[in-house]
């Protein structure tokens, strides 16, 4: 592909960021307990997860809460995985979080401590309904960064068994070097941390970011897992996803199939090579070898 063909992917996401802030849907009235449109909510329920009578087992002992990305929603982000790991045995719960007043369906744009303080709210009520003493978590994109906040700040290391990051911008994002040029477009910085907190708190080297790394990546404790693609042209570079810490786990989904081609959006949504690594981080006492085989799982 030629590089300025590679460059369309991340431009559109910032052509898209301003279309969501500036022309935000009229008739739209979300709030902070926005929730999708009937049929999301009927694909969600009829997949099985979210169902607060489900009870884990002695084999998955604890519930799965999933934490979707950044312009994703708590159905849409989940509709393969989450029945993958129902099928398994697993509870599996997910939350809608960093809503914009105005802005429906798209989420994951609020301030990312606030998100958080969001996720630290969904976790305790899915504990108090499985009566489980700790959750396992597993995210895509900003999900797999934001709950470190979580865990580091807000008390979640106490009750987190593991993290599982799916293209986790772990260390910011430099869209491919196109966040370099908000430094040519006096106020753009600003727009984007008063429009959408989230995106400016993504950039490489953000403050956020500053005060999530500093001091190490991890916290004692919680089981880290990191799975990337080398083809992500959003979380860049890719290698900026990985994890230093002694209970760290980094995977490249090349490294188990080469011919995987998967994007930072397709490693989440409906590769099955990085569901098969997901199920094994959950239960690592009977992890199997994950190959390219594994999209027959």
């Amino acid at each position: 592909m030629l590089p300025w063909k590679r460059m369309l992917r991340p431009l559109a996401a910032l052509v898209l960021t301003a279309t969501v802030v500036i022309v935000p849907t009229a008739s739209a009235t979300a709030t902070a307990t926005a929730v999708p449109a009937t049929a999301a909510e009927a694909a969600a329920a009829s997949s099985g997860w979210n169902n607060y009578s489900c009870k884990p087992s002695a084999a998955h002992p604890r519930p799965v809460v999933l934490v979707h990305g950044t312009f994703a929603n708590s159905v849409d982000n989940w509709l393969a995985l989450a029945p993958y790991l129902v099928n398994r045995g697993y509870c599996v719960y997910s939350l809608d979080y960093g809503q914009l007043p105005g802005v429906p369906l798209f989420n994951g744009l609020g301030p990312i401590d606030k998100s958080a303080e969001q996720l630290q709210v969904f976790v305790d009520k899915v504990l108090a309904a499985t009566g489980s003493a700790k959750a396992d978590l597993v995210g895509h994109s900003q999900g797999g960064m934001m709950p470190r906040y979580y865990l580091k700040f807000l008390g979640g290391a106490a009750k987190v068994n593991a993290l599982v990051g799916i293209a986790p911008d772990n260390h910011g994002t430099t869209l491919s070097g196109l966040t370099n040029l908000l430094a040519y477009f006096p106020g753009a910085e600003d727009l984007l941390s008063t429009a959408t907190p989230a995106l400016a708190d993504q950039i490489a080297g953000s403050a956020f970011l500053t005060k999530l790394n500093a001091g190490g990546d991890t916290v004692a404790g919680v089981h880290y897992t990191v799975i990337a693609t080398k083809y992500d042209e959003v979380v860049t570079p890719y290698r900026s996803q990985f994890l230093t810490g002694s209970d760290v786990h980094n995977v490249l989904l090349q490294d188990l199939c080469a011919v995987d081609l998967s994007e930072h959006a397709a490693i989440g949504l409906i590769d099955r090579i990085a569901f098969h690594e997901v199920a094994n981080a959950l239960d690592p006492s009977h992890a199997t070898a994950t190959t390219c085989l594994s999209v027959l799982g």
